[in-house]
């Protein structure tokens, strides 16, 4: 007597997402376990497991001390994909177009103070050296990131970056053509290279953008520097605008710290899917004790050269430990 060999059933499509027993969303389809170099950790590209751009990725990705069994279960909070993510800009961005054309009709800066504008040719416009630091972070973090949907988070992270630096490059240029003589758009470089306000975000981010683990650059990047730039040069540079009568610096910082919130949302969700693991919370803890003194002395730098905003040192060091305090560091 013989026997039929078994019938195999085909795969369905995206057969990973089958566990969920039920059909997989538009996030799911699009964002999960596309990370061809993750399926063979010892060849990540399927190449000699010995060339340079091997070796990287084993060392700083791989082998990194923050270790998870499957970091493909992550998911955003928001579940963002790239088409919901161009919907919501392009909201944002209208807004902030729509802001800029009304206060120019309206004359804002020739309303404004010229001591003020000079705090801005000082604090202001040379944040584009900053977001620009924040940018190419948030890039190598898309390449090293062991799960495609946290590289997919940081990708978006990298974007809104950019858009910041071009709401501020936009600034300048409006600015300089009302106080064509404070160095507008001249004088940048010089101030992010040799003012004192600016040295300790400097060594902070130049420092940051060679934490090449990709678990470190997260904790730097999202975990400190981030949250110590949004707390200080965004809220407490748009608490100073408005009491300088300058409303639209403090409207364009408030859009940007609206995605802010959303950064900090999808790295919340991450330190606490790494801290069912034993050991993650001692990795992560020194990792923090490393760049929180970097950040401080940024965050005591800045404030220190910002005027009307008393108390701004002390209010940005306690809302970033907050932050980290309420994702459960």
């Amino acid at each position: 007597m013989t026997t039929q060999p078994e019938v195999l059933k085909p795969l369905k499509t995206w057969s990973h997402l089958a566990a969920r027993r039920r059909k997989p969303s538009e996030y799911e389809i699009v964002s999960t376990n596309l990370h061809y170099t993750t399926d063979n950790p010892d060849a990540p590209f399927e190449l000699d497991p010995n060339f340079a751009m091997a070796q990287w990725f084993k060392r700083n990705r791989n082998a990194s001390p923050l270790a998870h069994p499957d970091w493909n279960a992550f998911r955003d909070p928001d579940e963002l994909v790239y088409r919901t993510y161009n919907m919501l800009q392009d909201g944002q961005e209208t807004y902030v177009f729509g802001l800029l054309d009304q206060f120019s009709e309206r004359g804002h800066d020739t309303m404004l103070d010229r001591t003020w504008a000079g705090t801005l040719a000082r604090l202001y416009t040379p944040a584009r050296y900053l977001f620009h630091a924040l940018q190419m972070g948030s890039a190598y973090l898309t390449q090293l990131a062991p799960a495609s949907t946290i590289s997919n988070c940081a990708a978006y992270q990298t974007a809104d970056s950019l858009r910041w630096l071009t709401h501020t490059a936009y600034r300048t240029r409006e600015l300089s053509q009302t106080f064509g003589d404070i160095g507008f758009g001249i004088d940048e470089r010089r101030y992010w290279e040799q003012d004192t306000a600016w040295q300790g975000w400097r060594k902070l981010v130049e420092l940051g953008l060679v934490a090449w683990d990709w678990a470190e650059c997260f904790v730097a990047l999202s975990l400190v520097i981030r949250p110590a730039v949004e707390e200080t040069v965004l809220r407490s540079l748009g608490e100073a605008a408005r009491h300088n009568d300058d409303t639209l610096l403090g409207l364009l910082t408030d859009a940007q710290l609206a995605d802010a919130q959303r950064h900090r949302r999808w790295a919340g969700a991450l330190v606490r899917m790494a801290l069912e693991q034993p050991g993650n919370r001692e990795v992560l803890a020194g990792w923090i004790a490393k760049w929180e003194p970097l950040a401080d002395e940024a965050i005591a730098a800045y404030c220190a050269a910002l005027p009307d905003a008393p108390g701004a040192q002390a209010r940005a060091c306690a809302a970033v430990r907050d932050f980290r305090h309420g994702i459960g560091l």
